[in-house]
């Protein structure tokens, strides 16, 4: 199968992607002010970008990300169709993401993650170097520093096809 990122250039697509990544049940509280980014996605995103996956032309990811400060962004969004994981699309993502923050000037990207309803993608953050900053009420904020050692490849999980 081939699989692709790209930027968004259909708002239709990520609208899609989003509102389907709001339905995971116990994920309800990172979508608070939903309506008013989904109706915004440009000014929402604005310094930022949203990122797209395709298998075979086929929109099946996305991942956001947010310009917070001229340094620091945050990582939002990231979602796999349920029928398209275990493939490996989202360290191509995270590597997107990442790739993206890093190519706009930011030297920080952060971001939330709820490791009881995303225990997999939690898990995926620490084996690629992501920091744990802190935890409350069930929601830990991560970050990975951009300013050195940077570009990351991931080289060594993707060699182990997770």
């Amino acid at each position: 199968m081939h699989f692709e990122t790209k930027e968004c250039t259909n708002p239709d697509i990520v609208k899609e992607l989003f509102t389907q990544y709001s339905h995971i049940k116990g994920a309800e509280s990172c979508f608070v002010s939903f309506d008013k980014e989904l109706n915004d996605l440009t000014g929402y995103y604005s310094g930022g970008a949203i990122i797209v996956g395709y298998e075979e032309d086929k929109p099946i990811a996305c991942v956001a990300i947010k310009k917070i400060s001229d340094e620091t962004c945050e990582g939002k969004r990231l979602f796999i169709k349920p029928e398209y994981r275990g493939k490996g699309y989202a360290r191509i993502m995270l590597k997107a993401m990442t790739d993206k923050a890093f190519e706009l000037g930011f030297k920080e990207l952060v971001f939330t993650t709820k490791p009881e309803v995303m225990s997999i993608g939690y898990s995926l953050y620490k084996r690629l170097g992501y920091e744990e900053l802190s935890e409350e009420n069930g929601i830990v904020s991560m970050r990975i520093d951009l300013s050195r050692e940077y570009p990351y490849t991931f080289e060594s999980d993707y060699a182990k096809g997770e």
